[in-house]
């Protein structure tokens, strides 16, 4: 039995429609890459570039996304078995490839693993699910979805009702926000344009 507050919230996260993130997020590309059987991701930054990169774990092998672009920049069909998934590592590793080839990077997802769930300026993301199994990702600032409206301090950004959530985050930079589910990857930004 849930109490008066619990049921006020539960209520409050069940009437918020699907929105976008707040300035100064924005969605990159059209914010939803398809990606069947994605098991896990993890982040990178690119030593060209300083943008963040999103590496990207499925059955169909690794793939490697400018997380600034959305840009697909490297690709490996057919990881080593051996050592190419994040199960093989007891750290949740996988080699880098592409412009990181040679770094290990962590992955969160399926196997484990997580994200970091703040970023500076006040930034938090969190999962909810007032109708468990079906789960929704929360951003927000200041007290989230505690005190404030729905669009106001906390926004509703993915309702994962078509696929298991596998990974939600920020990057360490704190510039990326991520949302995996089992098929499809979704990225919003606030790094400014060029």
């Amino acid at each position: 039995m849930l109490t008066e507050y619990q049921q006020k919230l539960r209520d409050r996260c069940l009437a918020a429609p699907v929105m976008p993130a707040p300035e100064p997020w924005r969605p990159v590309l059209d914010n939803t890459t398809p990606i069947g059987g994605l098991l896990g991701i993890g982040f990178a930054t690119h030593p060209g570039t300083g943008h963040d990169l999103v590496m990207v774990v499925s059955n169909d092998g690794h793939g490697l996304f400018d997380a600034f672009t959305g840009e697909k920049i490297a690709r490996d069909r057919d990881p080593d078995p051996e050592t190419g998934t994040p199960d093989c590592h007891p750290d949740l590793l996988c080699p880098g490839l592409g412009p990181i080839a040679g770094v290990p990077v962590r992955i969160a997802g399926l196997f484990g693993g997580g994200l970091h769930s703040g970023a500076p300026g006040g930034w938090t993301v969190d999962v909810v699910s007032p109708e468990w199994p079906h789960e929704r990702v929360v951003l927000s600032t200041g007290h989230g979805i505690h005190k404030g409206q729905a669009g106001e301090t906390w926004w509703h950004v993915c309702d994962a009702d078509y696929s298991e959530l596998r990974a939600v985050g920020f990057s360490p930079s704190g510039e990326t926000l991520a949302v995996a589910t089992s098929s499809d990857l979704s990225l919003w930004t606030r790094r400014a344009p060029h």
